[in-house]
């Protein structure tokens, strides 16, 4: 599956926000609104390819930024899966925004839209916008999008899982606790897996605890794990390309579309420890079994 990472700006005034006209194919009567977005280039972080694409889209500096959300959503193009992350910031302009903005060649107008507007139906919006739009303000609910969104802390049940191998690769093994909307552990288990290397292990381990949620019927769910790549993989920071890794990676995503909201977050490896017991009783009662 394919993957797409956006930045994406929701520029506030007053009680609107900025939309973008742009033509299509110079034909004036095809148009798309969209929110100011770009890619990351290389070396960027987020935040830098956001101030950039204000800059060459608007040529204007901005004065406050603070990140909003993060969505992931699915699309097709071409016949293939894409696998969209947006990272969304809500944005003021610098003090001289009140001066007409100057747009890039690739608009040719813009509009400030009040919040409580219906944009879907008053707005032809282009396909990179429309999710954000609907998860933002609500104005529209559309299929495959999960909120990758830390209320989801606040709002729904914790998920703590870890994976493990004793000679990576070796006699490997997951573990998980699973704490429900109202703080209560309600399950704690391990499992063996066979031999795997400890990277697979622990994508093993974000499966079984994905699995475990839907059991017990969870839709909002922060899933935590010790392992920064895994993690930084999951919200899309780092493209999977292990080719290990690859098919439990894409089960995962499919598995994750049943969920109303996620958040995966990583933690100092002492933030995990009952996981981690999980699974070293597992490899321990495998040591002792085959001596």
């Amino acid at each position: 599956m394919k993957q797409k990472v956006r930045v994406v700006g929701i520029i506030k005034k007053d009680d609107s926000f900025l939309l973008l006209k742009k033509v299509l194919h110079d034909d004036s009567d095809a148009v798309m609104w969209c929110l100011p977005a770009g890619k990351i280039n290389f070396g960027e972080q987020p935040e830098e390819a956001m101030g950039r694409t204000i800059f060459e889209t608007l040529n204007q500096k901005i004065e406050t930024i603070k990140i909003r959300d993060v969505i992931t959503f699915t699309n097709q193009s071409d016949g293939s899966n894409i696998y969209n992350l947006y990272i969304i910031y809500d944005i003021t302009l610098a003090e001289n925004s009140d001066l007409k903005l100057e747009l890039s060649d690739k608009y040719s107008a813009y509009k400030y839209v009040n919040f409580s507007t219906d944009v879907n139906s008053n707005f032809r919006l282009a396909d990179d916008t429309a999710p954000v739009i609907s998860v933002e303000f609500g104005h529209k609910k559309i299929g495959k999008v999960n909120r990758i969104d830390a209320r989801a802390a606040v709002l729904g049940a914790t998920i703590y899982t870890d994976g493990g191998s004793r000679g990576n690769p070796g006699p490997s093994a997951i573990g998980y606790v699973i704490i429900d909307e109202n703080g209560k552990e309600v399950e704690r288990g391990g499992e063996f897996i066979g031999y795997a290397t400890s990277r697979l292990a622990e994508y093993y381990g974000l499966k079984a605890g994905i699995e475990k949620a839907l059991q017990y019927g969870f839709k909002t769910v922060k899933f935590v794990s010790d392992n920064l790549m895994m993690v930084n993989q999951m919200n899309g920071i780092y493209t999977v390309k292990n080719s290990d890794i690859l098919p439990v990676y894409e089960e995962i995503l499919k598995l994750i579309q049943r969920f109303d909201a996620v958040a995966f977050t990583h933690v100092r490896r002492e933030q995990n420890q009952a996981a981690d017991a999980e699974l070293n009783e597992v490899l321990d009662e495998y040591t002792i079994e085959r001596a």
